[in-house]
């Protein structure tokens, strides 16, 4: 496995910075509208582009795109989420005043437990930038466990629903990779 080695810090000129830091020889990004929407990956109407997928860190960053009336599983997140709203409107049941429109930004807490809709009279798809830090745990109607949600399971449909989509190798932003530092 090849591993980058932190080494010291230099301004554009070659000047020593007092810090260190990992040599990048390139900006890793991608742009979204070069990607593939994984279409119904969660169920009908629930689509996606997975924009950086860290398993290690367990931190997801996706394009969403939901049909009009789609409703996701009651579900408590484990880690924080920032969402921001570029299209449609969305809401939690529990908070049906608080609408989430085009340039809405919305930031949510760990542990935090809600109900992901849709309104069903949206006139267009409703499409949300997520960085989410941890996982959905998401439960049925009667409290019973239902799923969970993750960079691993993200990245598990990518592979599988990409391929069977005929989009081939998805490219998205990875994490880092555990190994060993030294050779045993």
């Amino acid at each position: 496995m090849s591993t980058t080695t932190p080494v010291p810090a230099t301004t554009s000129n070659g000047t020593a910075l007092p810090v260190v830091a990992l040599p990048q020889g390139e900006l890793l990004t991608v742009n979204a509208n070069d990607m593939p929407l994984i279409v119904d990956s969660l169920g009908p109407g629930v689509h996606f582009k997975p924009l950086r997928l860290d398993l290690e860190l367990g931190e997801w960053v996706v394009l969403a795109t939901f049909a009009p009336g789609v409703e996701l599983p009651l579900h408590y997140h484990t880690g924080a989420v920032d969402a921001y709203t570029l299209s449609g409107s969305w809401h939690y049941v529990e908070y049906p005043k608080q609408v989430q429109t085009a340039g809405s930004y919305l930031y949510e807490p760990g542990a935090s437990v809600h109900t992901f809709k849709v309104p069903e009279d949206n006139t267009e798809d409703t499409v949300v930038w997520f960085r989410v830090c941890g996982a959905n745990i998401n439960f049925n109607p009667d409290g019973t466990f239902h799923s969970i949600l993750d960079a691993a399971l993200i990245a598990h449909l990518t592979n599988v629903l990409g391929e069977a989509q005929g989009h081939g190798k998805v490219n998205y932003i990875g994490g880092g990779a555990a190994d060993f530092t030294a050779d045993a």
